[in-house]
């Protein structure tokens, strides 16, 4: 992992960090390199049951792809595997939450949208600018299932900015907090979530996916397929069992 992304496990929290507060936290090949590592490590360590992705300094969550590093390259069209984007080109089954902290244009904004809850700072900006440099956002194909069509129009053909409450207004984002609480209050939601059964979370956030792919009918059938696992668990027994002792239940994944 590159000196670009910091890793911190804090319990079943893993804090996830690009670190360009200079740069404005722009996605150079290092940062890449050190995300696609970090989601990695993170989906491989059965402790670390939540990640937090977040951008360090007070300014940026992120502000995109590294211009200067495109123009050097003359990157043209990026290759499939380009960027890690959860659900896409990285394999990730647990929840991750974006906490963002600033500026979070064109692949910032990616970033965030990748992830599947969002806290947002209350100075907090929302964009996706590749209109105004001559860029692509093919992976903002999504999006139309987060915030209403004729939003997503506006967004993408403007590539104006918007504010974090007007982020929040469209279903984009989960809360928006003053600065000095974001982090307390992303960890606040990654402990709730760590707290509870990790396989019922990962299935129900399997759910909420499936759910967007198909229809009413074909999703209730996947619901059911995806949850046999969780019904068929020890810990299916234990959550009733710990209910029932009045304790706190000690799960166990499996």
């Amino acid at each position: 992992m590159s000196d670009e992304i910091l890793y911190d496990r804090k319990g079943g929290v893993v804090v996830i960090t690009i670190n360009r507060p200079e740069q404005r936290n722009a996605i150079s090949k290092a940062v890449r390199v050190g995300l696609r590592a970090a989601f990695e490590r993170f989906e491989a360590d059965d402790e670390a049951m939540v990640a937090i992705l977040t951008g360090a300094g007070e300014k940026a969550f992120c502000a995109g792809m590294d211009l200067k590093e495109a123009a050097d390259t003359m990157l043209g069209v990026p290759p499939r595997d380009f960027l890690p984007v959860i659900g896409d080109t990285v394999h990730v089954t647990k929840p991750v939450i974006a906490a963002v902290n600033g500026v979070a244009y064109a692949g910032g904004w990616l970033l965030a949208q990748m992830c599947d809850l969002c806290i947002a700072a209350e100075h907090a900006t929302f964009a996706i600018t590749e209109s105004k440099v001559g860029r692509g956002m093919p992976w903002a194909a999504p999006l139309g299932h987060i915030i209403p069509q004729r939003v997503m129009m506006e967004l993408l053909l403007t590539g104006d900015p918007v504010s974090a409450q007007r982020a929040y207004e469209i279903g984009f984002v989960n809360q928006v907090v003053p600065a000095a609480e974001l982090m307390p209050a992303a960890m606040a939601m990654a402990e709730k979530i760590a707290g509870n059964a990790p396989l019922t979370v990962r299935a129900a956030r399997e759910l909420v996916y499936l759910s967007t792919e198909m229809g009413r009918s074909a999703a209730l059938r996947a619901g059911h397929h995806v949850f046999e696992r969780v019904y068929r668990s020890e810990d299916a027994q234990e959550g009733p069992r710990a209910f029932k002792e009045k304790r706190k239940p000690q799960w166990r994944g499996r």
